[in-house]
């Protein structure tokens, strides 16, 4: 395999963008021409003196805005560490530069919408989790990378990728098409890695996790959930953690993913907004077709899900289970746990029950391992797909205890820990073992849900506490605002990076600017003006209490009236996305 270029100058002149390869020996260059658009290479003597240069880190590819043609290059990177002695890269910085030399031709209308998906490029690209190797694939876990044929070991990171995990896949559609172009891109993924060298009983070891986001149905907590047509899931996650000591390495893979049926929870101005399965769409086409694809890829099945069994959240658990038995593929295996009501109380010893009832399980599939000579001493047979309502804070919990329980498997026949030893025990390994699940939940629920995870007071402790229990609540109340109040715009910004909408230059308008009801602005307006009445009317007392107690029942009343106006039209409050056809969203 021809790997990519490592580092790069951008040179920039009037005409062209000149993309320069600074590896050692390497004299390529990638010629980009800002008007016709056309890429091909060239060599170092056909720079012109009189550009401008700046290094640059990689290309995450092209898009098409309201101006034109837009380059997107990484300009700040930071070393995560080296996995099977390839480094790692987590992207941090990034520019978006127009063709055009000027956005003159635009309409005043045109420019504003053309600043507002720029924002929105910006948006995605500075949500934290953007990581890449330039000669070495990190879409695909190390079982199926020792399953490969030599022709897939020939081919470019590009053409061997994973789709589901390649963030920039729509951004490199140009290149992709000009297998020449391919050394001065790779693909980049997007959730969360950290490695670690760790140390028990005077033995160091790399430790590592993974977690790879899936790019097919990718969104925001309340306006993605369930399946699409293709049984892709909302929120999926694929989660490898591998081992590495002295020349073996060890890798074990959980997945995530929404509840894999038909259903939504659109925002509507209530802190809980009710689950709705659909009533006029086949579950079991789009539900069959996610299971055999997860059965393809990854064996057997156990489905772990983790919802309330009461409440707005049963009807839920009642279809995953009726439609797993209505499947009735004995490859999967469906295990439902109530995780707020057998922890209820700080009663989190109780996880425990889970983990037992799965342990027989788990021991089956085992996980794959690979001795010093590079021989496949073991391959895992089977995964857990976990899930809760968001497949974030309940998820990440039982995800970590599974992992742990592989792990003290893996380092007892590594020769790590010694028999009778048990990981809880070490206590310094305990501590980077919890704190890194617990990143990695903050990692996830910040791409999803806007915030750091719930619960990782005790993924990182072990334990409960009412510090905890307070940033909880903080958290749940910036969720809140943000599902509500913003996460329209951040769905359009993943819908427009991802290509699920298209910007046409020629088309004069865009769904940007769509008029707003005259309830969004009238009523808000009316119950603060309401309410302000009532408060002045309470400190401002009139002659007598009947003529005040007067001002202020009315005062109240209208606000109150109002309130639950907006509160019953709340779908017309919040902030929905604007760039997908509504029948996507109900």
């Amino acid at each position: 395999m021809a790997n990519p270029y490592e580092s790069f100058n951008l040179h920039t002149t009037s005409e062209k963008f000149y993309i320069e390869a600074c590896d050692h020996g390497s004299t390529d260059v990638l010629t980009i021409d800002r008007v016709s658009m056309e890429m091909t290479l060239t060599v170092r003597r056909d720079i012109p003196p009189s550009a401008v240069t700046q290094p640059i880190c990689g290309v995450m590819g092209t898009i098409r805005l309201v101006a034109g043609m837009y380059l997107v290059v990484i300009t700040k990177k930071k070393k995560v560490g080296d996995l099977l002695g390839h480094a790692v890269w987590k992207a941090l910085d990034f520019d978006v530069i127009s063709y055009k030399k000027t956005v003159l031709h635009l309409t005043d209308n045109q420019m504003q919408d053309n600043k507002a998906f720029l924002s929105m490029m910006n948006s995605v690209l500075h949500t934290d989790g953007f990581y890449f190797a330039t000669d070495y694939d990190l879409t695909h876990t190390l079982q199926r990378l020792a399953n490969t044929s030599p022709e897939f070991q020939e081919m470019s990171l590009l053409e061997r990728a994973d789709q589901r995990f390649v963030w920039n896949g729509h951004l490199l559609r140009e290149f992709i098409a000009q297998p020449e172009l391919h050394k001065f891109v790779y693909p980049v993924v997007h959730g969360f890695i950290t490695m670690k060298s760790c140390c028990i009983n005077g033995k160091v070891f790399e430790w590592n996790i993974i977690s790879r986001r899936s790019c097919f149905r990718a969104g925001v907590r309340y306006y993605v959930r369930g399946i699409d047509s293709e049984g892709h899931a909302a929120n999926f996650v694929e989660t490898e953690q591998i081992v590495q000591y002295n020349g073996s390495k060890a890798s074990f893979v959980q997945t995530r993913g929404s509840i894999p049926f038909y259903w939504s929870q659109r925002p509507n101005l209530k802190y809980k907004p009710k689950p709705q399965i659909s009533k006029t769409i086949n579950h079991m086409d789009g539900f069959q077709r996610h299971f055999d694809s997860q059965i393809i890829l990854y064996g057997r099945q156990v489905i772990l899900n983790l919802i309330n069994q009461k409440g707005s959240e049963k009807p839920l658990e009642l279809a995953f289970d009726k439609m797993v038995t209505s499947l009735g593929n004995s490859m999967i295996k469906y295990v439902a746990f109530d995780f707020h009501k057998e922890c209820s109380r700080m009663r989190w010893h109780r996880l425990q029950i889970l983990v037992d009832m799965v342990a027989e399980m788990q021991d089956e599939f085992g996980y794959f391992l690979v001795d010093v000579d590079g021989k496949v001493l073991l391959q895992q047979e089977g995964t857990f797909r976990s899930n809760c309502m968001d497949c974030l804070d309940r998820t990440n919990v039982i995800q970590s205890l599974l992992a742990r329980r592989s792990l003290q498997s893996q380092l007892q026949r590594m020769g790590v820990l010694h028999m009778g030893q048990q990981i809880e025990d070490q206590a310094d390994f305990e501590k980077i073992y919890k704190n890194a699940w617990a990143d990695n939940a903050n990692a996830c629920a910040k791409q999803y849900a806007g915030t750091g995870a719930l619960k990782t007071d005790f993924t990182r402790t072990g334990k409960r506490t009412q510090w905890g229990l307070l940033m909880d609540g903080w958290n749940s109340m910036i969720r809140y605002y943000k599902n509500n109040f913003s996460d329209g715009f951040r769905q359009d910004s993943i819908d427009l990076f991802l290509g699920n909408y298209a910007v046409d230059e020629a088309d004069l308008t865009t769904p940007l600017r769509e008029p707003k009801d005259w309830k969004f602005l009238t009523l808000p307006i009316i119950m603060v003006v309401a309410f302000s009445m009532c408060i002045i009317c309470l400190l401002m007392a009139g002659d007598t209490w009947t003529e005040t107690l007067a001002y202020v029942l009315f005062w109240g009343t209208a606000s109150v009236v109002t309130a639950g106006v907006i509160l019953f039209n709340g779908r017309d409050f919040v902030d929905a996305p604007k760039l997908v056809q509504k029948e996507k969203l109900d």
